[in-house]
């Protein structure tokens, strides 16, 4: 069983799998996603590289999109990347997800570029995220964010 932060870095990465596709920065994330969860593995690497493509293809197809379309593909990102951690010992776990909140951090700061590494700037915004329930996001340092769900009183 994964503990609540590590579900919310796998519904982390789902989101920006959904974002990232389609953009200018698509092939390095693409790239640097597929080489963390093949841990190592080049057929695993590869497989993951071709799923990404699939899921990219998909969501760059004409069809209209309304969003369910995008809903879907994250919570199915999601998913992969609950079920490969939790396969994991503690400590390749804990280096997995690591490597994934870096790779997040750089996506959000606008670092992972067609170039493919970090080092980039640039505005780092928030846009077409996907969240199936009650969900808080905060980016940045020194940020401060107060999240209310359900009614005020």
């Amino acid at each position: 069983m994964l503990d609540e932060a590590t579900v919310a870095l796998a519904a982390s990465v789902g989101s920006a799998v959904v974002q990232a596709a389609g953009t200018d920065a698509w092939a390095a994330f693409r790239s640097r996603l597929a080489r963390l969860l093949g841990r190592g593995d080049r057929r695993r690497e590869d497989a993951v590289s071709e799923r990404l493509d699939r899921t990219a293809a998909e969501l760059a197809a004409p069809a209209p999109q309304d969003g369910g379309e995008r809903g879907r593909h994250g919570a199915a990102w999601r998913t992969r990347i609950e079920d490969l951690l939790e396969e994991l010992e503690p400590d390749e776990r804990a280096a997995v997800a690591a490597g994934l909140r870096v790779l997040l951090d750089e996506v959000a700061s606008g670092a992972v570029h067609p170039g493919g590494g970090g080092g980039g700037g640039g505005g780092g915004g928030v846009v077409r995220n996907v969240f199936l329930g009650p969900a808080a996001v905060q980016s940045g340092d020194g940020n401060v964010q107060v999240n209310r769900f359900g009614s005020r009183p």
